[in-house]
């Protein structure tokens, strides 16, 4: 006998966008509603820009029964230039799976009881075209970063057309903010801070997006940022609903277990005085150069100050070499790059390194950051 609508169980679509930073916070905050909300079942729909599956698979498989994954088909980027920005690079991976993900939530849609659809920042314009065309419900929009970082993406269509310089850098006095500090436009962020940037006309436009959602739910708690997401709130009516879901921080193992590297880092993490210990990481995607892995080396050890570093091998052309791959650029040797003789005078006081974010996200999280 066929399941009637309402004995079928709730089910929600959620669409990553690409980048180990997009998928662990993402997973976790479906896992979270499947805990808390037995009732719900959720799958994750994953565009695939071809880079190595081998971390996203193995997290993936961790995650509780009632979580499906669906790989897209990959998509060519053969067409873009070598120096093409990583915005742009995680836009177009979903403009360019809107077939596939168009036919994928559609059978979603007749086989299950859809109730709502999750979409990471980036991915506002294109799923909300695709549910306008489907009858389904708008978006909401999973914001895996600050509430600030979401004020100012709101903010971004009247700056653009506010101030004529070329560059937010050129700007003497601050961009103000509701509930925010002012922020100077030397620290905006890349994407956003020079108009000639590839990617600047498309991050604005996930400004003007935004109040299409039917709600975005952000990675944050209002202790931490009470001013900005009373603003925020105070502003509802003119943006959609906003909701604090975090911190959603990543629990347990990508591989089903604490691996022996693990293990001496949270022995040695636990030996230490509480509040003594300087974590030391730029994401999953932040490369040094060179000189700045030297730098950073040499700072670490005059400082005297007990670390664990999150080493990646440095790369000289690009800042976010390892976005779209969790791994280090080289494996064989994860050190040879720091400065002759560090490891060995860092002992003294105590410093520690390991090569991959992945081996100490679950380290950090289980002394309590």
């Amino acid at each position: 006998m066929a399941k009637t609508e309402e004995s079928k169980p709730l089910h929600v679509a959620m669409v990553l966008s690409p980048g180990i930073g997009h998928l662990i916070p993402l997973t976790e905050f479906a896992k979270r509603l499947v805990i808390n909300h037995p009732k719900f079942e959720v799958t994750i729909f994953i565009p695939n820009d071809g880079s190595p599956m081998k971390y996203p698979k193995q997290l993936l498989q961790a995650l509780p029964k009632s979580i499906s994954t669906i790989f897209l088909p990959p998509v060519s980027f053969d067409d873009l230039p070598h120096n093409v920005d990583v915005e742009t690079k995680i836009v177009l991976s979903l403009v360019r799976s809107v077939p596939a993900l168009k036919h994928s939530l559609k059978v979603l849609l007749e086989s299950t009881r859809l109730v709502a659809v999750v979409v990471d920042l980036f991915g506002i314009e294109p799923v909300s075209d695709i549910c306008k065309e489907l009858g389904i419900i708008m978006p909401y929009i999973f914001f895996p970063t600050s509430a600030m970082m979401l004020q100012l993406l709101f903010h971004m269509p009247k700056f653009d057309q506010t101030f004529s310089c070329e560059s937010f850098s050129d700007l003497v006095e601050p961009l103000e903010l509701p509930g925010c500090v002012p922020l100077h436009g030397r620290d905006v962020p890349d994407p956003l801070r020079d108009k000639n940037c590839m990617a600047y006309e498309g991050t604005v436009q996930l400004g003007r997006c935004y109040s299409m959602a039917a709600g975005i739910m952000v990675n944050s708690f209002v202790e931490l940022q009470q001013s900005a997401f009373k603003a925020l709130m105070m502003n509802q009516g003119q943006i959609p609903a906003v909701y604090p879901v975090g911190p959603l921080v990543q629990t347990g193992s990508s591989n089903g277990g604490v691996n022996e590297s693990n293990n001496c880092c949270l022995k040695w993490l636990n030996e230490q005085p509480d509040g003594s210990v300087v974590y030391v990481s730029f994401g999953s995607g932040g490369t040094l150069s060179n000189r700045q892995m030297n730098e950073l080396a040499m700072g670490l050890e005059m400082s005297g100050q007990r670390f664990l570093w999150v080493v990646k091998s440095p790369n000289d052309k690009a800042k976010n070499a390892t976005f779209f791959s969790v791994e280090s650029v080289d494996d064989d040797d994860p050190v040879h790059f720091l400065p002759n003789g560090f490891l060995e005078r860092t002992k003294g006081v105590d410093g520690s390194s390991t090569k991959s974010l992945a081996k100490v996200a679950e380290i950090w999280n289980d002394h309590g950051k």
